[in-house]
């Protein structure tokens, strides 16, 4: 069975923290984990991959990486075999960052993640 976490919130309350701590610990007791940062530093999932900052889901789809359709193109392993992808979005106070969210939702769909 899958269950979906979300932590949402104002800026500057600790969502990257405990979102990336929930995964950790998650990680630990042996649970399939996959962790969608959507922060313009990349805070949640930077901590997850070691201080590596990814390229954003909507990086990847303005670059053109839509040809190669490989999930591990947006997806990378991390602490204790976690899953992350950051989905991107505008810089803060530009504009509205769910279009990352939903973008990246849709593409990981369309490369089977949910399975």
């Amino acid at each position: 069975m899958s269950r979906r976490i979300a932590v949402y919130g104002k800026g500057g309350i600790g969502k990257s923290t405990v979102s990336s701590n929930l995964t950790a610990a998650l990680s630990e007791a042996g649970i399939r984990v996959l962790q969608i940062g959507c922060d313009p530093k990349h805070d949640s999932t930077r901590s997850l991959l070691g201080g590596n900052i990814q390229e954003t889901v909507l990086d990847y789809v303005k670059s053109g990486g839509l040809k190669s359709g490989k999930l591990s193109d947006v997806v990378a392993e991390g602490y204790r075999g976690c899953l992350c992808v950051e989905a991107g979005g505008p810089e803060p106070g530009v504009g509205c960052a769910g279009r990352g969210i939903i973008s990246a939702f849709d593409l990981l769909e369309s490369m089977g993640a949910d399975s």
